[in-house]
């Protein structure tokens, strides 16, 4: 069950973030959630064109994440909840291979989910937030084939260059992406530090490249 969840939520990452690189440039004072409604939709057209991407081709998805859903998702900051306290001792070595790892380990495990998109609709709800608000949640509804699924976004207004709205977590019925790896990841940090969580997710990335 908790699979089938995160494979809807890492679903939900893809297809609301993947184009950012592709577009064109709109208001630095867009809303947060006509930014999440407008990269929803427009995604979810341009991945139904994409045969390969359906069909679970793992390279055509990897491609499609780096180049388009980084630009829009402050990975570094979501690395960094996952791993907690611990990542302020990591070495910038470390913290880099984390963020690689991590990168991988959810691309590779809920590439499935992407097989899906034809039947997947999305419904932004209203959102309450202040006009200077920094960081803001967007709650959507996403319509599959089963019951409504309820997504949350928590995102980031970040200044300067590239600045705009950045997702750095993501709730699916009530479980928080980053919050769930937590737990997980301080065992492994607890019980083989840092080098020994980069060693096991680097292992668990190799099975599941060898699984396909």
């Amino acid at each position: 069950m908790k699979r089938r969840l995160f494979s809807h939520l890492f679903a939900a990452l893809v297809l609301s973030t993947a184009t950012g690189l592709a577009l064109p440039v709109y208001a630095a004072d867009e809303a947060a959630d006509a930014f999440i409604k407008r990269l929803s939709t427009e995604v979810l057209n341009s991945i139904k064109a994409d045969k390969a991407i359906q069909s679970g081709d793992v390279s055509r998805i990897v491609d499609l994440v780096d180049r388009l859903v980084m630009p829009n998702v402050d990975f570094k900051r979501m690395t960094a909840s996952a791993v907690g306290p611990k990542w302020r001792q990591a070495t910038p070595e470390q913290q880099q291979r984390l963020q690689e790892e991590f990168k991988i380990l959810l691309v590779r495990t809920y590439a499935g989910a992407l097989s899906q998109v034809n039947s997947v609709t999305f419904n932004v709800k209203p959102m309450r937030a202040g006009s200077d608000d920094k960081e803001v949640v967007v709650r959507t509804e996403i319509q599959g084939r089963g019951d409504p699924i309820q997504l949350d976004y928590r995102l980031e207004k970040t200044p300067g260059v590239g600045s705009g709205w950045k997702v750095y977590n993501l709730n699916v019925l009530g479980v928080w992406l980053v919050d769930t790896y937590r737990s997980q990841f301080a065992q492994e940090i607890n019980a083989k530090g840092i080098d020994g969580l980069i060693a096991t997710l680097a292992e668990r990335n190799k099975t599941n490249a060898k699984k396909g």
